[in-house]
Parts: C-alpha cells; sequence; structure tokens
C-alpha cells in the first residue's frame, strides 16, 4: 500500500493528457502507413469523442498490399512534403471524418495526436472547432504551428512515460 493507506494502483494513476496520448499511442497501432504510425483521440469533458489513424480510405488498397508499395517511399519524398501523393488519410482527419459520419460535434474539443499535425490537419482542426492540441512527437511543419497559434488553438507538446 502507497501513503494514505492508497493502493499503488490508484497513486499510479494516470493524468488525464497522459491517458488520453496513451490512447492515441494505442490507436496508431491500427495505422497501416509503411513509413509512421499515427493515431489521434478527440475529446471533449474528458468524454471520449472520436479516433484515427493513419492509412487507406474504406474500401481501397492500403500501400502494403501494392506491387510498388508505398509510393512517396518509392520517390524518396521526405517526410513532409508531397502528401497529395499518398494513399492514406492522417489520423486526425480520419478522427475528424469519424466524428461526421456519425453526427458528432467536435466544438470545443481537445485533440490528442502522438504527432504534431501537418498543416492539413491543423486547418482541418481549427474549422472542426478543436480547441487543445495535445502531442508527442515533432513533424516537419513549422505553418501547422503557426496557423494553430493564430487560430488561438492551444498546443502543448508532452513526453509521457
Amino acid at each position: 500500500m502507497a501513503q494514505n493507506n492508497m493502493p499503488d494502483h490508484i497513486s499510479e494513476r494516470p493524468d488525464w493528457d497522459t491517458y488520453f496520448l496513451r490512447i492515441a499511442q494505442l490507436v496508431a497501432q491500427r495505422s497501416t502507413c509503411l513509413r509512421r504510425q499515427v493515431g489521434a483521440v478527440i475529446v471533449r469533458d474528458n468524454r471520449l469523442l472520436a479516433t484515427g489513424y493513419n492509412g487507406a480510405p474504406n474500401n481501397v488498397a492500403h500501400c502494403f498490399q501494392l506491387p510498388g508499395g508505398c509510393l512517396r517511399e518509392a520517390r524518396k519524398i521526405p517526410s513532409g512534403e508531397r502528401q497529395e501523393l499518398c494513399r492514406g488519410l492522417h489520423a486526425e482527419q480520419n478522427a475528424i471524418l469519424q466524428a461526421a459520419a456519425f453526427g458528432v460535434s467536435l466544438k470545443g474539443g481537445d485533440c490528442y495526436c502522438t504527432h504534431q499535425p501537418c498543416v492539413t490537419c491543423a486547418k482541418m482542426l481549427i474549422n472542426a472547432g478543436i480547441k487543445r492540441v495535445v502531442f508527442l512527437g515533432d513533424y516537419p511543419d513549422e505553418l501547422s504551428l503557426e496557423m494553430l497559434k493564430e487560430a488561438k488553438i492551444t498546443l502543448e507538446r508532452l513526453e509521457i512515460g
């Protein structure tokens, strides 16, 4: 038993940010991307609204199912560039689309991501009404950070154990 007769599992209970970032890491394990596994969860009032991971749209082949694999990898395109050549949707995009498909408003929500959003995802998060973005890893896209700050969305990069 921990101090104050509190069981160890309760004293080690994660805070909300850690909890949701760990869920985003678990969601990322569903990713079909050959380059980077990314997960995102969107919450409001500490309630999970939507999840998303990066991968091809429904009923479309994933890169690992294609003879040539990932087109961006084959062309040696650096991370963060030429996203239009990617078959997949980003994790944040899939979370937003999942919410839309089920009629769930994201306005006022927080987005937890395993990686910093790209500029396309940032624009979508802004228009979806997201108020806060919490992320773990960097992504090479300064414009994304600038736009999120300009839109007065709180940005927090955290490290969790």
